[in-house]
């Protein structure tokens, strides 16, 4: 019989080295998993890279482990990062193949287990972050819903009719990519970006595929195509603004449990009565995303906004179409 209860570590602050961070389970501090799986360290040569924490510490992609009982590791971690080197493989093709959940477990598994090392982290910091996430109730709130759904994981669960994220998949031309690895992440908007050889993976955690339907029109444009970095870098930047004016949480129900079930089937409320589900979206704010995504190219804010009213892109054309670009040039 599946074991279909949840478990909750925000009801008592339960994040520390001696907790399973998936089920709970008391632990010894030599039961760990990588936030970044093994292969993919090796793969892209991560595991000296260094990683700036919230309070100010460094460490790298091997160093960042969190804690993991022996079965949440070898029955849930291993099999989904094995599926997801394997799609891998295969570039855009693999990664397009894979089941939206699992990419929204994989990517989850990776974001939760840097907001549980920041959490961790908070009791004994090098520096005191000045906004601790363990002091942000809303910020916990937000944080706490998301786990209920990462729990597919390891719980047998069934979206009903939505997928708890927005998910892109993009793939990219060759002749001036000259980065096999990169990775971003925004702990309080909740986006995430993941660069894997020719394929960069974009995601909005917990917003039921809300900005997969506002930026569809766009994404469409992209499919069959490949795109140069800077046309990433800008894709990339309209996604994570997009989270940052996002401006709802959804709410997530448990149908009621028979003795029969075999996994728990979630329903879903956005409260878009009382609260807007975008913030106004200001030109110059987004500006100061595409600029930091545009760091690389050296494009200023003051370029992007030579008409305020048609933000710089190199995604489309004055048609509204889907722009080529093989080689930029400034």
């Amino acid at each position: 019989m599946a074991d279909l209860k949840l478990y909750d570590p925000f009801t008592k602050m339960q994040f520390t080295d001696e907790h399973c961070f998936l089920c709970g389970t008391t632990i010894t501090t030599a039961d760990r998993t990588p936030v970044f799986g093994e292969w993919m360290q090796k793969k892209y040569n991560l595991e000296n890279k260094e990683l700036l924490l919230l309070d100010k510490s460094v460490t790298t992609f091997s160093q960042l482990t969190i804690p993991c009982c022996n079965q949440c590791h070898t029955n849930y971690i291993l099999p989904l990062e094995e599926e997801i080197e394997k799609a891998s493989e295969a570039d855009y093709e693999g990664i397009q193949s894979l089941n939206p959940e699992k990419l929204f477990q994989w990517i989850g598994k990776m974001y939760y287990g840097t907001l549980v090392t920041e959490l961790i982290r908070e009791k004994d910091p090098l520096i005191m972050p000045e906004n601790p996430v363990s002091e942000n109730p809303q910020m916990l709130g937000k944080f706490r819903t998301f786990y209920q759904v990462l729990q597919s994981l390891r719980v047998p669960m069934v979206f009903s009719d939505f997928q708890p994220c927005s998910l892109f998949v993009l793939q990219v031309d060759p002749t001036e990519d000259e980065l096999p690895f990169e990775y971003q992440d925004e702990l309080s908007t909740m986006a995430f970006s993941i660069k894997l050889g020719p394929v960069v993976i974009v995601c909005k955690l917990l917003d039921n595929g809300i900005i997969s339907k506002a930026l569809g029109r766009l994404y469409k444009l992209t499919e069959g195509s490949q795109l140069h970095p800077i046309q990433v870098a800008e894709f990339k930047a309209q996604v994570f603004y997009a989270a940052y004016i996002f401006n709802v949480v959804p709410d997530y129900f448990i149908r009621t449990i028979k003795p029969e079930d075999e996994q728990l089937v979630l329903d879903t409320l956005i409260d878009d009565v009382t609260n807007e589900v975008f913030n106004p979206w200001e030109p110059v704010a987004y500006a100061h995303m595409l600029e930091e995504m545009l760091k690389p190219w050296s494009i200023r804010e003051q370029q992007i906004l030579a008409d305020p009213t048609r933000p710089l892109t190199f995604l489309t054309d004055d048609m509204g179409e889907f722009k080529t670009i093989e080689r930029f040039v400034q």
